[in-house]
């Protein structure tokens, strides 16, 4: 069998299988089979409206629905394809605009159209066109099966007799065609059956078509017309205004009649969306002028409007997702803690999702540590946490499979995890995301997200949270190994400082030591408080240049040398010249700040030094805060000595400050400014203790007070959430000075009588001080140190017992010779006296004085 007679036998089996269908449903068969035959990618088919009216698209095959608004309607003496086939009652072969041809409306480029007319024996009746690409003329055989199928429904539509079963009641349908029909001009003397064909057609198209004269009378509606307008007996021969009073419309629409009138004057078609206000259906209208009035096509897109609303939703919806994940993967680039990475997740994946709740569980061994959580009681944190990755749970299951778990309810949670029935309502949550943590092939442990409801997840939502998984854990992989690290400088560098300031009666201390917040190295900064003799303490406080391991062995290295250098009472200007030495030796490019004070009691001054350190605040009671300037020398490693020396008087109750400049400096904050507030903070938070109370030595309430003041001085000066990129060191001591009942002092003889003078004096005092228990050692500690004074040094000498901590005894003389032990011989008749001091006192010591040297015993009281 040939080509042709394939085709002609295969369009027999399509008009046998079509002989049944009328009006609309054989246009659309036809249509169908005929852009099947020519293999194109749509068609249409126009039929010649009600008098002159022009060409009107009844079906329409594969045309997107801006393509077929375009074809609504055809003018009959047009250029387009359709037009010129019905003129010529030929089938048209036109190549679109962009080929060179004539098609009339726009038409996809590179494609042709073939028209071919519907031909019956009262006419022509319309025409059938098919949209064939690439723009080649169809074969002889593809167009001889268009204009079969043509023929054959153009017999059909002037043949089939006219569609009584409309409605579900066969009586009140037999009426209702009636009167359409007579609304139609169907039956009249004069109508040929091919035009009520058009007009049946018309009636069953699935859009609403209406058409009003020139006075705005409606002359022709459709079946779907009616439903927007009303039925056509009470709407035919009435204006289009009866209808919309009846209807409401311009209460619903006011501006609806305004656009219907612009059309008709504007003489071009229109085309809007509307929500009709009977049904609350949103119709894409489109207003063709015509000669004689108005044709009004109304298609409904509610459905379409819906599912553009759907997938506008879903795009929005997925475009907030990408948002949050591109916040989620800033927010965790940024995120340097633990704590950073689960306020993170809580932040960008929770809302989302509508979570309730992260918690960040890492396996640690065999041991399930929780890291982190948001939305979660403590409570049931503390319970869950050190369960054994060995025991039934999801997070076991999932570390195991490495695969994420998806919960839904707690019955579904209880089903799988009987053992944990009662974790779902410890946790006040009822479905659960449990994702992986993988981190380079390793399973780090799991993160769950979980809801406060049941919640089933789809599988755009279950991968997106697994897509996600992987962001989470490689940052909780970082922050971990960060949190180890910083911790690990913290416990280093808290290593460096003092783990305890002592209990002096001079003195009462606070410090406080903070890192900085950027970055995990450990810094140079450091203090100190050293007991020093004559119930003198020296106060110092340093910072070493920069930040690393380097600096903060250097910080230990100085922190010693000044604890050696202090132990030989050199005076400040002198230790830091001596330190200036240490710093010199250590390296080239090292650099440090420092400031020794020393605070003597009795004298109630303090003399400090300083090595390029910001100057110390005073805070006398009732007296405003000043700050001791002295002449500013350069840092540690960069000085030339001498060094400045700078005395201050400190009264009872006196406040001294010390600091390093990362308390009042930083990139936004120049030192004058951080010294004013300073300044703000010390006068609003500083109260001293009245005189009884602040002699009480190592009294709770005021170690507690000072401790105080060290975090409102640190809160004003350096905020919780405020990040900072060098560390701060603060002291405070609040001074004491020695009660002038606690000291005497007595010259004495040059001669050997010196030693009984001596002895007469200490147990006279003792006594008074009710310290009788220590009378027999101290008489023996000061003959021998007046006996070494008298063979050894020079007038004048003296003798000087302080009540204070402890019982001390100095003999100052004028010779600047060092007194020292040495090891004396069984033969030897002296040279135990020293040996004999270091043995019965608890401490002992030289210093040098302005005109000579003191040595000293201290002795604990009883």
């Amino acid at each position: 069998m040939g080509t042709d007679e394939a085709i002609a036998a295969r369009i027999r089996v399509i008009t046998e299988a079509g002989d049944g269908l009328s009006g609309p449903d054989l246009l659309g068969f036809a249509l169908d089979h005929a852009v099947t035959e020519t293999g194109g990618l749509g068609g249409m088919v126009h039929l010649r409206g009600p008098g002159a009216r022009p060409l009107l698209l009844t079906a329409v095959h594969g045309l997107i629905r801006t393509v077929a608004r375009d074809w609504a309607e055809v003018e009959p003496a047009g250029v387009s394809a359709p037009a010129r086939a019905m003129a010529q009652g030929a089938p048209v072969w036109a190549p679109s605009v962009a080929e060179g041809g004539g098609t009339g409306p726009a038409l996809p480029a590179g494609s042709g159209l073939l028209a071919v007319p519907l031909i019956t024996p009262d006419g022509v009746t319309g025409a059938l066109s098919v949209l064939v690409v690439p723009a080649e003329r169809p074969a002889p055989e593809r167009w001889a099966a268009v204009e079969a199928l043509s023929a054959w429904a153009a017999r059909r539509l002037w043949e089939a007799p006219p569609d009584q079963d409309q409605d579900q009641d066969q009586d009140q349908d037999r009426d209702r065609d009636r009167d359409r029909d007579r609304s139609l001009g169907l039956g009249h003397t004069g109508t040929s059956l091919a035009d009520d064909q058009v007009c049946r057609a018309l009636w069953h198209m699935s859009d609403a078509f209406f058409a009003v004269d020139g006075d705005w009378r409606i002359t022709f509606v459709n079946g779907e017309a009616e439903r927007l307008l009303g039925a056509a007996r009470k709407t035919l021969g009435r204006t289009l205004w009866d209808a919309f009073a009846r209807l409401r419309v311009d209460e619903a629409e006011p501006d609806l009649r305004d656009r219907y009138r612009r059309a008709a004057e504007s003489g071009t078609p229109v085309g809007f969306e509307v929500r009709w206000p009977t049904n609350r259906r949103w119709y894409a209208m489109r207003l063709v002028p015509v000669p004689n009035g108005l044709t009004v096509y109304a298609a409904d897109i509610t459905a379409s409007r819906a599912r553009e609303a759907e997938r506008a939703a879903a795009e929005h919806t997925a475009a907030e997702r990408t948002a949050r994940i591109g916040e989620l993967t800033d927010a965790l680039a940024q995120a340097l803690t633990m704590c950073d990475v689960v306020n993170a997740i809580a932040d960008r994946v929770l809302p989302p999702f509508g979570a309730s709740g992260v918690v960040v569980q890492l396996i640690e061994g065999d041991v399930i540590r929780i890291a982190g959580a948001v939305g979660y009681p403590q409570t049931f944190l503390e319970s869950i946490d050190g369960y054994s990755i060995h025991e039934v749970s999801p997070v076991s299951e999932v570390y195991r499979t490495g695969a994420p778990a998806f919960i839904e309810s707690v019955e579904e949670y209880t089903a799988r995890y009987p053992r944990m029935e009662g974790r779902p309502a410890a946790a006040r949550k009822q479905a659960w995301a449990f994702l992986p943590l993988i981190v380079s092939g390793r399973n780090i442990g799991c993160s769950v997200i979980a809801f406060a409801e049941p919640r089933r997840l789809d599988a755009e939502e279950r991968a997106l949270l697994t897509a996600l998984s992987g962001l989470m854990g490689q940052a909780i992989e970082r922050a971990r190994l960060y949190d180890m690290e910083h911790n690990r400088a913290k416990e280093l560098q808290r290593g460096l400082l003092p783990r305890a300031l002592p209990s002096l009666a001079s003195v009462a201390t606070a410090a406080r030591y903070l890192p900085a917040s950027e970055g995990i190295d450990v810094g140079g900064d450091w203090y100190d408080v050293i007991p020093l003799s004559g119930a003198r303490v020296a106060l110092v406080i340093g910072d070493v240049m920069g930040h690393g391991l380097s600096e903060a062995a250097t910080m230990g290295q100085l922190r010693t040398a000044v604890n050696t250098l202090a132990e030989l009472e050199f005076p400040p200007a002198e230790l830091l010249t001596r330190l200036n030495d240490v710093v010199s030796d250590l390296g080239d490019n090292l650099y440090a700040t420092c400031l020794y004070a020393v605070y003597d009691p009795v004298a109630a001054t303090c003399v400090f030094s300083s090595a390029g350190h910001p100057p110390p605040a005073v805070v006398r009671p009732g007296h405003p805060v000043r700050f001791a300037w002295s002449c500013p020398d350069p840092p540690l490693g960069a000085a030339r000595p001498p060094f400045e020396t700078t005395e201050v008087s400190l009264e009872e109750g006196s406040l001294l400050v010390l600091y390093t400049d990362g308390l009042v400096e930083s990139a936004d904050r120049d030192i004058d400014r951080g010294l004013c507030q300073l300044a703000s903070a010390l006068s609003s938070a500083a109260r001293a203790p009245g005189p009884e109370h602040a002699r009480r030595a190592g009294d709770r309430a005021e170690d507690a007070s000072l401790e105080r003041l060290c975090d409102a001085v640190l809160a004003e000066l350096l905020p919780e959430k405020q990040l900072t990129a060098d560390d701060a060191a603060l002291l405070i001591a609040r001074t004491h000075t020695l009660a002038p009942g606690d000291i005497a002092a007595w010259p004495l003889s040059e001669g050997p009588i010196a030693a009984g003078e001596a002895r007469d004096h200490v147990r006279d005092q003792l006594i008074h001080w009710e310290l009788a228990p220590l009378t027999p050692t101290a008489e023996l500690l000061v003959s021998e140190l007046v006996a070494n004074a008298i063979r050894h040094g020079r007038g004048p000498i003296e003798l000087r017992l302080l009540r204070g901590e402890g019982l001390i005894c100095e003999v100052t003389d004028g010779s600047l010779t060092t007194p020292r032990i040495r090891h004396a011989s069984e033969t030897d008749e002296g040279g135990r006296g020293l040996q004999l001091v270091s043995a019965l006192s608890h401490r002992w010591g030289t210093r040098y004085t302005p005109t000579g040297k003191c040595i000293w015993t201290e002795q604990p009281l009883p």
